[in-house]
């Protein structure tokens, strides 16, 4: 059955119009699930990094090699050289006065801890805000919280 030419003539248009509604936040979703995706991301890499130069400090001599640990956290190298590992990494991240803290605790035996920590690390999102939307804190950064992990060390 064929539909009059009347109805089909009115509807004329009408996909385009709810296109140019739907794609403004189809794009806000889009952009959203992105930097969410990317702030993971980088929070995960700084994570692994953290738990990399705990694992490295936790077979040296207690007070020794903060250095290297400190490039390995940035650079994911104890040599400190190339790119750091995620966007608006760097070493003032890691204050080499509290980046890394040996512990000791108990009697017998004594246990010795050390542990490493990032502080003050900042996200900086591509899209700070779309369509007058402000997708992440000012300016279009995160600041995460202090990252930590801590490991039994040799006695």
């Amino acid at each position: 059955m064929k539909t009059p030419s009347r109805t089909r003539h009115g509807e004329r248009g009408t996909a385009l119009v709810e296109l140019a509604l739907i794609t403004p936040i189809l794009l806000l979703l889009t952009f959203i699930t992105t930097e969410f995706g990317r702030a993971m991301y980088e929070y995960n890499a700084v994570t692994k990094s953290t738990r990399d130069a705990v694992r490295y400090l936790s077979v040296q001599t207690p007070g020794t090699h903060v250095a290297e640990a400190r490039n390995l956290l940035v650079y994911g190298n104890t040599a400190g050289t190339g790119s750091p590992l995620a966007r608006g990494l760097s070493l003032a991240n890691v204050p080499s006065g509290s980046c890394c803290t040996w512990q000791s605790a108990g009697s017998d035996p004594i246990i010795t801890t050390v542990t490493v920590r990032i502080s003050s690390y900042t996200f900086h999102s591509l899209f700070p805000s779309v369509m007058g939307v402000v997708l992440t804190g000012a300016n279009g950064n995160i600041v995460f919280s202090e990252i930590s992990a801590t490991m039994r060390a040799p006695s």
